[in-house]
Protein backbone atom coordinates (compact mmCIF):
# COMPACT_ATOMS: atom_id res chain seq x y z
CA UNK A 1 0.00 0.00 0.00
CA UNK A 2 1.53 3.16 -0.90
CA UNK A 3 1.50 6.23 0.85
CA UNK A 4 -0.57 9.10 0.25
CA UNK A 5 1.02 11.77 -1.95
CA UNK A 6 1.73 15.15 -0.37
CA UNK A 7 3.37 18.54 -1.13
CA UNK A 8 4.57 20.44 2.06
CA UNK A 9 3.97 24.67 0.59
CA UNK A 10 6.47 26.61 1.89
CA UNK A 11 4.87 30.47 3.18
CA UNK A 12 6.66 33.61 1.48
CA UNK A 13 5.93 36.66 2.72
CA UNK A 14 6.55 39.33 0.44
CA UNK A 15 4.88 38.87 -3.11
CA UNK A 16 7.18 38.75 -6.26
CA UNK A 17 5.85 39.21 -9.89
CA UNK A 18 4.92 35.79 -11.68
CA UNK A 19 7.00 36.50 -14.74
CA UNK A 20 10.20 36.94 -12.50
CA UNK A 21 10.64 32.90 -13.59
CA UNK A 22 14.18 32.94 -11.54
CA UNK A 23 12.95 35.31 -8.53
CA UNK A 24 14.85 33.63 -5.12
CA UNK A 25 11.48 33.10 -3.44
CA UNK A 26 11.25 29.72 -5.91
CA UNK A 27 14.30 28.49 -3.86
CA UNK A 28 12.69 28.16 -0.81
CA UNK A 29 10.09 25.39 -2.36
CA UNK A 30 10.68 22.09 -2.42
CA UNK A 31 10.88 20.77 -6.11
CA UNK A 32 8.58 17.79 -6.24
CA UNK A 33 9.78 15.16 -9.11
CA UNK A 34 6.51 13.87 -11.21
CA UNK A 35 8.18 10.90 -13.35
CA UNK A 36 5.29 8.71 -13.44
CA UNK A 37 2.28 7.95 -15.81
CA UNK A 38 -1.16 8.06 -14.54
CA UNK A 39 -0.86 4.38 -14.69
CA UNK A 40 1.96 4.46 -12.44
CA UNK A 41 4.44 3.33 -14.64
CA UNK A 42 7.83 5.30 -15.13
CA UNK A 43 7.99 7.62 -17.63
CA UNK A 44 11.33 7.97 -19.25
CA UNK A 45 13.30 11.18 -18.13
CA UNK A 46 12.74 13.43 -21.27
CA UNK A 47 9.41 13.78 -20.07
CA UNK A 48 9.72 13.96 -16.12
CA UNK A 49 9.14 17.24 -14.38
CA UNK A 50 9.45 18.94 -11.29
CA UNK A 51 6.55 20.92 -9.37
CA UNK A 52 7.13 23.84 -7.04
CA UNK A 53 4.38 25.07 -4.50
CA UNK A 54 4.75 28.36 -2.69
CA UNK A 55 1.96 30.71 -0.81
CA UNK A 56 1.47 33.64 0.37
CA UNK A 57 -1.02 35.83 2.28
CA UNK A 58 -2.84 36.88 -1.14
CA UNK A 59 -1.88 34.07 -4.00
CA UNK A 60 -0.58 30.85 -4.69
CA UNK A 61 2.46 30.13 -6.99
CA UNK A 62 3.13 27.22 -8.90
CA UNK A 63 6.39 26.56 -11.10
CA UNK A 64 6.62 23.57 -13.33
CA UNK A 65 9.80 23.02 -14.47
CA UNK A 66 9.72 20.41 -17.44
CA UNK A 67 12.15 18.68 -19.37
CA UNK A 68 11.79 18.99 -22.98
CA UNK A 69 12.66 15.73 -25.39
CA UNK A 70 10.69 15.89 -28.07
CA UNK A 71 9.01 18.36 -30.76
CA UNK A 72 6.15 20.90 -28.66
CA UNK A 73 2.42 20.01 -29.24
CA UNK A 74 1.55 23.28 -29.16
CA UNK A 75 -0.99 26.36 -31.39
CA UNK A 76 1.11 28.20 -34.12
CA UNK A 77 -1.50 30.93 -33.18
CA UNK A 78 -1.79 31.35 -29.52
CA UNK A 79 -4.63 34.09 -28.25
CA UNK A 80 -2.77 34.63 -24.37
CA UNK A 81 -5.74 37.30 -23.81
CA UNK A 82 -8.56 34.58 -22.84
CA UNK A 83 -9.03 30.95 -21.69
CA UNK A 84 -7.71 28.34 -24.67
CA UNK A 85 -10.55 25.94 -24.27
CA UNK A 86 -9.19 22.41 -25.37
CA UNK A 87 -5.74 23.43 -24.67
CA UNK A 88 -5.49 20.05 -22.56
CA UNK A 89 -5.25 18.00 -26.54
CA UNK A 90 -1.80 19.71 -26.94
CA UNK A 91 1.50 20.26 -24.75
CA UNK A 92 -0.03 21.49 -21.02
CA UNK A 93 0.98 21.49 -17.24
CA UNK A 94 -2.07 21.33 -14.97
CA UNK A 95 -3.07 21.19 -11.17
CA UNK A 96 -6.63 20.67 -9.57
CA UNK A 97 -7.03 22.46 -5.66
CA UNK A 98 -10.03 21.18 -3.89
CA UNK A 99 -9.63 23.65 -1.20
CA UNK A 100 -12.20 21.74 1.07
CA UNK A 101 -10.57 18.51 2.33
CA UNK A 102 -13.52 16.66 3.34
CA UNK A 103 -15.12 17.13 0.03
CA UNK A 104 -12.54 16.58 -3.15
CA UNK A 105 -15.15 16.16 -5.80
CA UNK A 106 -15.67 19.78 -5.64
CA UNK A 107 -12.17 21.35 -7.42
CA UNK A 108 -10.29 24.30 -9.59
CA UNK A 109 -8.43 22.79 -12.40
CA UNK A 110 -5.45 25.43 -13.52
CA UNK A 111 -3.68 25.11 -16.57
CA UNK A 112 -0.65 26.57 -18.75
CA UNK A 113 1.14 25.50 -21.96
CA UNK A 114 4.63 26.15 -23.35
CA UNK A 115 2.84 29.10 -25.32
CA UNK A 116 1.71 30.57 -22.26
CA UNK A 117 -1.82 30.15 -23.14
CA UNK A 118 -4.33 29.40 -19.81
CA UNK A 119 -7.36 27.30 -19.08
CA UNK A 120 -9.13 27.76 -15.51
CA UNK A 121 -12.50 25.94 -15.19
CA UNK A 122 -14.18 25.38 -11.63
CA UNK A 123 -15.83 21.71 -11.44
CA UNK A 124 -18.48 19.96 -9.37
CA UNK A 125 -18.84 16.07 -9.33
CA UNK A 126 -20.44 16.44 -6.13
CA UNK A 127 -23.72 14.77 -8.00
CA UNK A 128 -21.86 11.96 -9.46
CA UNK A 129 -21.71 13.75 -12.96
CA UNK A 130 -18.99 16.49 -13.92
CA UNK A 131 -19.87 19.62 -14.32
CA UNK A 132 -17.91 22.03 -15.57
CA UNK A 133 -18.45 26.34 -15.27
CA UNK A 134 -16.33 27.56 -18.05
CA UNK A 135 -17.02 30.87 -17.36
CA UNK A 136 -15.22 30.77 -13.72
CA UNK A 137 -12.65 33.42 -13.68
CA UNK A 138 -9.96 33.37 -11.72
CA UNK A 139 -8.07 35.78 -12.66
CA UNK A 140 -4.62 33.86 -12.83
CA UNK A 141 -1.43 35.32 -14.34
CA UNK A 142 0.88 32.94 -16.03
CA UNK A 143 4.78 33.02 -17.83
CA UNK A 144 6.87 30.90 -19.54
CA UNK A 145 10.37 30.37 -21.12
CA UNK A 146 11.15 27.73 -23.82
CA UNK A 147 15.04 26.45 -24.34
CA UNK A 148 16.35 23.57 -26.19
CA UNK A 149 16.26 21.03 -23.51
CA UNK A 150 13.77 22.49 -20.71
CA UNK A 151 9.94 24.43 -20.47
CA UNK A 152 9.89 26.38 -17.54
CA UNK A 153 5.67 27.63 -16.69
CA UNK A 154 4.71 29.48 -14.02
CA UNK A 155 1.64 30.39 -12.33
CA UNK A 156 -0.15 33.34 -9.75
CA UNK A 157 -3.69 32.39 -8.40
CA UNK A 158 -4.87 34.50 -6.07
CA UNK A 159 -7.15 33.03 -2.89
CA UNK A 160 -10.25 35.21 -4.08
CA UNK A 161 -10.60 32.69 -6.69
CA UNK A 162 -10.99 30.09 -4.58
CA UNK A 163 -13.26 31.98 -1.80
CA UNK A 164 -11.08 31.33 0.64
CA UNK A 165 -7.08 31.26 1.72
CA UNK A 166 -5.31 28.51 3.77
CA UNK A 167 -4.61 29.14 7.71
CA UNK A 168 -0.75 27.56 8.25
CA UNK A 169 -1.24 24.25 8.75
CA UNK A 170 -4.11 23.21 6.75
CA UNK A 171 -4.74 21.03 3.98
CA UNK A 172 -6.01 21.02 0.77
CA UNK A 173 -6.39 18.35 -2.07
CA UNK A 174 -5.25 18.15 -5.69
CA UNK A 175 -3.30 16.65 -8.35
CA UNK A 176 -0.40 17.90 -10.62
CA UNK A 177 0.16 16.32 -14.23
CA UNK A 178 1.44 17.25 -17.49
CA UNK A 179 0.47 16.39 -21.27
CA UNK A 180 3.12 15.24 -23.59
CA UNK A 181 3.89 14.55 -27.35
CA UNK A 182 1.57 13.17 -29.96
CA UNK A 183 -0.61 10.51 -30.23
CA UNK A 184 0.11 7.12 -30.27
CA UNK A 185 2.79 7.67 -27.66
CA UNK A 186 1.28 10.72 -25.87
CA UNK A 187 2.06 10.92 -22.36
CA UNK A 188 0.07 11.62 -19.13
CA UNK A 189 1.94 11.90 -16.31
CA UNK A 190 0.61 12.51 -12.98
CA UNK A 191 2.11 13.29 -9.59
CA UNK A 192 -0.58 11.04 -7.41
CA UNK A 193 -1.38 8.18 -10.48
CA UNK A 194 -5.17 7.87 -11.12
CA UNK A 195 -4.83 4.84 -12.01
CA UNK A 196 -7.55 4.44 -14.22
CA UNK A 197 -7.86 1.94 -17.16
CA UNK A 198 -7.18 4.96 -19.91
CA UNK A 199 -5.87 8.03 -19.26
CA UNK A 200 -8.27 10.19 -16.88
CA UNK A 201 -7.03 13.15 -14.43
CA UNK A 202 -10.68 13.87 -12.94
CA UNK A 203 -9.91 11.51 -10.34
CA UNK A 204 -10.95 13.12 -6.80
CA UNK A 205 -10.18 10.01 -4.66
CA UNK A 206 -6.69 9.70 -6.12
CA UNK A 207 -6.12 13.49 -5.14
CA UNK A 208 -3.31 13.95 -2.57
CA UNK A 209 -2.39 16.53 0.40
CA UNK A 210 -1.05 20.05 -0.05
CA UNK A 211 0.32 20.98 3.29
CA UNK A 212 0.47 24.65 3.73
CA UNK A 213 3.40 25.10 5.88
CA UNK A 214 4.54 29.01 7.67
Amino acid sequence: MSKPSKIQIKYVSSDFTIFDLTNKSWEKADAKVVNKYWSGKMAPAGRQFKARLLWSDTALYIKFEANRAEPLVISDKPDLSKKTLGLWNRDVCEIFIAPDKNEARKYFEFEVAPTGEWVDVALDATSGERKSDWDYKSGMESAVKVTNDKIVMTMKIEWKAFGKAPKAGETWLGNIFRCVGKDPDRGYLAWSPTMTKDPNFHVPEKFGKFIFQK
